[in-house]
């Protein structure tokens, strides 16, 4: 049997995967469905036939963005656990800890951020800003990377329950974290299966930023509904492991998590981090002119950090063939703004 047939056979209908999300605690913190735009003049000015951007910037909280998908979940876990802070950690632009602050804030928790300082560092502006509107407790430390946080995290907790509190640590590593955020985008997919269907298109490449949680969810879900378009996952950061395997394990567990016959393997989707640039955080070039063209074009505004990199990736495919000029090309679009107030002067030259 070619590896085709095995995928449809295992393939599950939109309703039953539907259901069996379903099964998952969740509280509602999203404006679902978000939109699939055509976009004809930006698919013009990098040469494909069609382009289609899901609006994910659009999912409402705190201006929006693809963590509020995964919170969804990992909030039904927080407040059956009684907790009355959430602790987190992230770098000073996150959009992670800026959604979960505004979803704590929603439901009458406190929040303790431990963020790590950064390119842009402590000034109040963009994500950083809105956490300390918002009220949330932020430490600002200095060290290399997110792999070194979690002992951070523990400590801030241990404190807080010293103090009397009752903290629940959101840990960036912890399979079974993870697998509560990638079931968010498992949603996604629901979603893109229905608005393909509406559209009446079946899109040859999908591209989506994310170095695991989220496009783990969005291949697992695209793959037990039986769609067969290659997705590519472009990396913002890069870590110790590579991406591709990261990714595949969190996407097997939330197969698993499902109760799917899936296993998702490294060769199943692409994982680029080749367009990360100098580094996580800092603006690339290539971003910066992808994020110009998406706003000239089509009025849309993409970030720095992860879906300007992301948009600059497709771009790149386009041109090195592996996205033909034919394709149908849908394009997720992860949010990220408030971010953009923060690199005001690396995207901007008045000169």
């Amino acid at each position: 049997m070619t590896v085709a047939a095995e995928r449809a056979e295992a393939a599950v209908t939109r309703d039953d995967l539907a259901a069996r999300l379903a099964a998952h605690p969740r509280i509602r913190l999203a404006h679902l469905p978000t939109p699939l735009d055509p976009c004809p003049r930006l698919a013009d000015a990098i040469g494909v036939r069609a382009l289609y951007i899901k609006r994910d910037d659009l999912t409402g909280l705190a201006f929006g963005g693809n963590k509020t998908r995964h919170l969804e979940f990992t909030f039904a876990e927080i407040l059956q656990s009684g907790a009355d802070t959430v602790v987190a950690g992230a770098y000073t632009q996150s959009n992670w800890c800026r959604q979960i602050t505004a979803a704590a804030c929603k439901h009458g928790l406190a929040v303790s951020l431990v963020l790590i300082h950064g390119v842009k560092g402590p000034r109040a502006q963009g994500n950083l800003l809105l956490d300390r509107l918002m009220g949330a407790d932020v430490t600002v430390v200095d060290i290399d990377s997110m792999e070194n946080i979690q002992p951070l995290l523990d400590k801030k907790a241990r404190a807080l329950e010293a103090a009397g509190r009752r903290p629940f640590v959101i840990a960036p590593f912890a399979l079974d974290q993870q697998v509560l955020a990638a079931l968010g985008y498992v949603g996604t997919a629901i979603e893109l299966d229905a608005q393909f269907e509406d559209v009446g298109i079946d899109p040859a490449q999908v591209f989506i930023c994310g170095a695991n949680n989220t496009p783990a969810g969005l291949i697992t879900g695209l793959r037990a509904l039986g769609r067969e378009a290659r997705v590519t996952a472009i990396s913002p950061i890069r870590w110790d492991e590579a991406r591709e395997l990261d990714i595949a394990r969190v996407a097997t567990a939330t197969a698993r998590a499902l109760d799917l016959n899936l296993a998702i393997q490294p060769g199943d989707f692409v994982a680029d981090e080749d367009h990360v640039g100098e580094d996580y955080g800092v603006l690339s070039a290539e971003a910066r002119a992808a994020i110009k063209l998406v706003a000239e074009t089509e009025g849309i505004f993409l970030d720095p950090v992860y879906t300007g990199k992301a948009m600059a990736g497709l771009i790149d495919h386009v041109k090195r063939g592996t996205v033909g000029a034919d394709d149908t090309v849908v394009f997720v679009h992860t949010g990220g703004m408030p971010a953009l107030f923060a690199y005001a002067e690396d995207l901007i030259d008045d000169g």
